[in-house]
């Protein structure tokens, strides 16, 4: 039975996570299907949102799942699945060609967590919280969350996060600038919908290429960056796109933007 489902409203591709029983925990299996649906989206929808279904986005690594990386001493490697798959999964998400939401519901927790907070916009149920919980069984973050944390929130408060292994609710990651939206319950997924949607209708490829720079600014030095804005403007510059939305503003209308 498949673990991760994908459906099409309108231009927006919605990914949902679907193995409730275990809180949607991410083994190998899920990893692929959601490599397989986010690459679907990338090459046929102009947005992509992704959730979680029943109770929870996602409760982390499945740690029932069976360990197949093992030494020559028998030792189990932990890291194994990290490289052949999950690693692989969130650069595909950072890459996306195409903007994409996190709508969390429930619990974010471990490498769920990661994927959450690696979305272009971020928008959280009153009732979600975030967990960096690897501490509690003697592992380390991982999915990219030693990286982007400290990028998103300080230092000091991924620090926080990862070394005390607490609940972070929706409310406060708002207060900290770690999501975008914290809205009730029950509006979770209409909220979300409806910014993937004002994604959807937008200039496609230049959304694209935003998402890029801004992943691109988290490394790069000052020449570095105004070298790639240039680069990317001169490519936005060539889309129809571009030429529509300078027409619509001359002519004092909305953009009817076509994702070319």
């Amino acid at each position: 039975m498949a673990k991760v489902k994908i459906e099409r409203d309108g231009n927006v591709a919605i990914i949902t996570m679907s193995d409730p029983a275990t809180l949607n925990a991410i083994d190998v299996e899920m990893s692929e299907e959601l490599t397989n649906a986010f690459a679907r989206a990338g090459a046929e929808a102009r947005s992509a949102l992704l959730t979680g279904e029943g109770r929870a986005f996602s409760s982390g690594a499945n740690l029932n799942a069976p360990r197949t990386n093992v030494d020559e001493q028998g030792r189990i490697d932990v890291g194994g699945r990290l490289e052949s798959h999950f690693n692989p999964l969130v650069t595909q998400l950072r890459d996306l060609p195409i903007p994409w939401i996190s709508a969390v519901n429930g619990v974010a927790a471990g490498i769920g967590c990661s994927f959450a907070l690696l979305a272009d916009l971020i928008v959280a149920g009153e009732s979600a919280y975030f967990l960096q919980a690897f501490r509690r069984i003697g592992l380390v973050p991982d999915g990219s969350a030693t990286y982007h944390l400290p990028r998103m929130v300080t230092r000091a408060r991924a620090m926080e996060m990862m070394l005390l292994g607490e609940r972070l609710p929706a409310a406060k990651a708002l207060d900290w600038g770690l999501i975008n939206r914290c809205v009730p319950d029950a509006e979770l997924m209409a909220t979300a919908r409806a910014l993937a949607h004002e994604l959807a209708e937008g200039p496609t490829k230049t959304l694209g290429l935003i998402r890029k720079l801004g992943w691109a600014s988290q490394d790069a030095v000052w020449a570095e960056q105004l070298k790639a804005e240039r680069e990317a403007q001169r490519a936005a510059g060539h889309t129809e796109d571009f030429r529509e939305g300078v027409t619509a503003f001359l002519q004092k209308r909305k953009a009817e933007f076509k994702g070319s």
